[in-house]
């Protein structure tokens, strides 16, 4: 160890010794009456407790609220976190007092390297810039009007997708899911942001550093002492690292339409084909945002970034759940191809129009959601003011965790909750669910409220349309010996620990 190094230690422990002294001769006050909560450790809290437990943070949460109940706290290191979880607290929270839990804590400094000072809709504190951004985001990328008229850039990456997944299976003699769904989703959104088809390589480069921005961004140790920051200056120059090399993949695709849009599409360049206006990053140039004005080329960036990231991991690990179990259950699989052949014909193809009409398709793709939810957490929120949840205090500066998994595993509202059974959406228990939480909370894969992701119901397109032409193309069947792997793991969404790999056969070939 370094001089440097040990003197940062000795200022930073002598640091930490006179803020806890600090903090225990002012806030003694009976708890402040927060929620109820494991007792820390002096100056971290219950942060190394929970590190010692050597396991994801989600397992120490599901026996914690076994203990204290549905809403408590946790102090760790210099963040509190009230974890709320509870439907009917969630609901009070996010949809009856929704303004008022409707912004986010303060950023970590590496998360503010990626996000160019919370320029982002999902990081965005609940004010003027949110509101102007989330208005831009809704009406120039998922409005009705907008949706119909990009539906042949769907068109064009799903017909690439069942080609590319047939020839993976003739050369490999299986699929794998996940990538190729990653890859064509990926594509769709980037054609969606700048209206440009690029090269497979570009797109796999692009889809590979959002997702290690995504990893790079996760809870860390500074995030709770961001006192200790100064010890962590090489994970900050690594994240700086990666930064640049974000920018400099995806400020070139900025620049190049950005030209186009200038020379009113009599530019030529082959990469772009949708027409001046179509795209989402058309309507960034000239948008002035509060306190901002107009938005600088690494602002865009992250606008831009943040929507191909969460669109393409949540959306691909969807399809990739839904997958998994049309495989282990066939049953399943062959009562959803019987309702696609119904509606298009065994040799038909499936249009946008056609899934809505879909139940069954509809019923898998929810039952997936509450089987499966992106995250077991929401973004973290917090409160515009001080105020009180279930007879507790919630300070203004605490990160409100809403802990979602619970509710769709919860005994109490769900019958055989670990079961998949797509047919509690249709005459069951699920019959009645609102996933946008409006009417009460059962289960909210996209979250609730006024931070609801914008996107979801373009997801949600793109996950019935791939699993529905997937279905009706192909018979889709584990590998022999080698059986499917249900088993969970936590990266930015929760997914499969052993990617999923499945034979296809042809419809066209297969017995009927």
């Amino acid at each position: 160890m370094e001089l440097i190094d040990i003197l940062l230690l000795f200022f930073t422990f002598l640091f930490l010794l006179w803020w806890w002294r600090f903090c225990s001769a002012t806030t003694h006050k009976g708890s402040k009456n927060l929620p109820p909560g494991p007792p820390g450790w002096p100056i971290v809290g219950n942060l190394f407790q929970v590190i010692l437990q050597r396991r994801h943070f989600i397992y120490v949460i599901r026996d914690l609220r076994k203990i204290y109940g549905p809403i408590f706290t946790m102090q760790m290191g210099q963040r509190t976190l009230i974890i709320v979880t509870s439907a009917d607290l969630i609901h009070e929270a996010l949809i009856q007092r929704g303004p008022l839990f409707a912004s986010r804590p303060k950023d970590s400094p590496i998360r503010l390297i990626f996000s160019k000072g919370k320029c982002a809709i999902n990081s965005a504190e609940y004010g003027p810039l949110w509101r102007s951004l989330r208005r831009n985001f809704v009406t120039e990328m998922i409005s009705p009007l907008r949706i119909k008229q990009c539906s042949w850039i769907r068109k064009w990456a799903m017909e690439g997708h069942m080609r590319r997944i047939e020839e993976e299976a003739r050369d490999k003699g299986f699929v794998e899911v996940m990538s190729n769904c990653r890859l064509t989703i990926c594509s769709i959104l980037i054609c969606l942001c700048f209206g440009a088809k690029i090269t497979e390589g570009r797109i796999k480069s692009i889809e590979s550093i959002l997702k290690d921005v995504m990893l790079v961004t996760l809870p860390k140790l500074p995030d709770f002492l961001p006192v200790l920051t100064p010890l962590f200056q090489k994970q900050v120059r690594e994240a700086k690292k990666l930064r640049k090399k974000q920018v400099e993949l995806v400020a070139p695709l900025i620049r190049s339409r950005k030209e186009y849009v200038e020379s009113n599409g009599k530019l030529e360049n082959d990469e772009m084909v949708s027409p001046v206006g179509a795209a989402y990053v058309d309507s960034l140039f000239e948008l002035e945002v509060p306190s901002r004005g107009r938005l600088g080329e690494e602002e865009l960036v992250t606008l831009v970034s943040e929507i191909i990231s969460a669109g393409t991991d949540t959306s691909a690990t969807a399809v990739e759940w839904a997958l998994l179990h049309l495989v282990m259950e066939q049953k399943i699989q062959e009562r959803l191809y019987s309702e696609i052949v119904e509606c298009v014909g065994k040799n038909g193809e499936v249009l946008e129009r056609h899934v809505e009409k879909m139940a069954y398709l509809g019923a898998v793709i929810k039952e997936t959601f509450r089987r499966h939810p992106p995250s077991h957490f929401v973004l973290s929120h917090a409160a515009t003011s001080e105020t009180e949840l279930g007879g507790y205090r919630i300070p203004k500066d605490a990160s409100v965790e809403f802990y979602t998994a619970w509710l769709s595993e919860n005994p109490e509202m769900w019958e055989d909750p670990n079961e998949f059974r797509p047919e509690r959406f249709l005459n069951g228990d699920g019959v009645d669910v609102d996933i946008t939480g409006t009417k009460g909370v059962k289960m909210m894969p996209f979250g609730v409220g006024r931070r609801i992701c914008p996107a979801w119901t373009l997801g949600v397109l793109h996950i019935n349309m791939l699993l529905a032409k997937m279905v009706l193309a192909f018979k889709w069947l584990p590998i022999p010996n080698s059986p499917p792997d249900p088993t969970e793991t936590f990266a930015f969404t929760v997914v499969m620990k052993n990617p999923l790999k499945a034979l296809i056969v042809p419809r066209s070939i297969y017995p009927s």
